[in-house]
């Protein structure tokens, strides 16, 4: 592979759209610099990192470009916006009249688009009690003097409004930068978390400065044999062959042609890990409880073996359930016998539904398994190698590095087509065997 990342800087207009996205995303991390008003900043930070509530809602972070552990500006992240569009993705298949609306094209979607954005705001005021109860009722974090309803009353609206502003530069960056801007945003309060895990991680070891860098590179190890994985499996496509029918104009011949009907193995991306997560962190919560806690006991380690069963089982069914909501076999079966193509022996129509649901009833347990693995066996690797930080952990854990992988591999494709677009060679091998190619057929 040759030095082709310097041609993204040769093209003023990606130069540009690169330059606004880091601007945007510069923007986006100083917000959390900005802490709400009447907070105590040195109570605040000795509260970081413990555990009980700082635990999971540190771990909740991580999935939503937010830091629910720091009473900041931007404390909740995208998680509204998140929650709002999950529940207006699965009510567009359940309501035929917002699914007639998502089918109208541009306008309808920008149409859900406004549902989704109004409905981030009761979401932001609901979900802005996880900061008022996790971290501003606790002893000592606020100045004296301050509190009431109307101090309550305050905070919401301030991080309703920082929430919203977030939205806002996400749909910036979509429109002005590169990639899909919630996945960036998303993607940078992941990353931003890994130097503080590293410096907790250092401190807070009592080990020999050998045996720390021996778990450094096992850890290092196992985060490039995850990352691996993943870009295995994310790529990994399932090609049904499919045949166009002939037909005669004149004398002239048209279609005919061999295509393909790519099934992508983790269909289901990484929504099924993000519903079971959000899920395990009840009885994980409850297990603190005084009176009821040792009901749920078995949940509070990552590691038992009720935690992992009852894990992979909630991501098997929410694989299962979420490509079910968004995979209509019959749909595609009967747009393509409209437009005169089919499968190889079978026939069209209903034999045609059934051998598609067939074929993603498999593809998606193997992508659900996948999910299950990249979930679970990241936190039996840090513990075997001891590393305890709970943040730290999670950063391997399945969820945050599949973010991360998806939204560069977007990113990636992204600028090839860029660059493909303008005769230079892309990121990817193949690209200039491709131009090539292309080349060659249009002589």
């Amino acid at each position: 592979m040759k030095l082709t990342v310097l041609n993204i800087f040769k093209i003023p207009e990606i130069r540009n759209k690169i330059m606004i996205t880091l601007g945007l995303v510069l923007v986006y991390r100083i917000g959390f610099l900005i802490p709400l008003p009447g907070i105590d900043i040195v109570k605040m930070k000795e509260m970081t990192g413990q555990g009980g509530a700082a635990g999971w809602m540190g771990m909740l972070s991580s999935l939503t470009g937010g830091n629910l552990n720091q009473a900041t500006l931007f404390s909740l992240g995208v998680m509204p916006y998140i929650s709002a569009s999950i529940i207006f993705s699965l009510l567009t298949k359940a309501i035929p009249s917002l699914e007639a609306l998502s089918k109208e094209g541009g306008a309808g979607q920008r149409k859900i688009s406004q549902y989704t954005r109004l409905a981030t705001i009761p979401i932001c005021m609901v979900q802005s009690l996880f900061v008022i109860l996790g971290q501003l009722s606790a002893p000592g974090t606020l100045l004296p003097g301050v509190g009431g309803l109307g101090y309550y009353i305050g905070v919401v609206v301030a991080l309703t409004a920082g929430t919203m502003f977030i939205m806002w530069i996400g749909e910036q960056i979509t429109e002005h930068g590169i990639g899909n801007g919630i996945s960036i945003i998303i993607m940078a309060g992941i990353i931003a978390t890994v130097p503080n895990a590293l410096i907790g991680f250092f401190k807070q070891s009592t080990l020999d400065p050998d045996e720390i860098w021996q778990i450094m590179l096992m850890y290092l190890s196992s985060w490039v044999a995850v990352i691996v994985g993943i870009v295995y499996v994310t790529k990994g496509q399932r090609r049904i062959p499919m045949q166009s029918a002939k037909m005669m104009r004149g004398r002239k011949t048209f279609g005919g042609q061999r295509h393909y009907l790519p099934f992508k193995v983790n269909q289901a991306g990484v929504m099924p890990i993000i519903f079971a997560g959000a899920l395990m962190m009840l009885p994980s919560i409850l297990a603190q409880a005084p009176y009821i806690g040792h009901i749920f006991e078995v949940f509070r380690s990552n590691y038992s073996f009720w935690y992992i069963t009852v894990l992979s089982t909630l991501i098997l069914f929410f694989s299962f359930f979420w490509v079910n909501m968004m995979f209509q076999p019959k749909e595609i079966a009967d747009n393509l016998r409209d437009q005169g193509a089919f499968i190889p022996g079978i026939r069209p129509g209903k034999k045609t539904a059934e051998y598609l649901q067939f074929i993603m009833t498999r593809v998606t347990l193997a992508g659900a398994s996948f999910l299950c693995i990249v979930a679970v066996m990241p936190n039996l690797i840090t513990r075997q190698i001891g590393i305890t930080n709970p943040i730290f952990a999670y950063f391997l854990g399945g969820t945050s590095i599949l973010i991360v992988v998806e939204v560069a591999l977007d990113l990636v494709e992204q600028l090839n087509a860029q660059l493909i677009m303008n005769n230079y060679e892309g990121f990817m091998k193949g690209d200039q065997q491709r131009m090539a190619g292309w080349s060659k057929r249009r002589s």
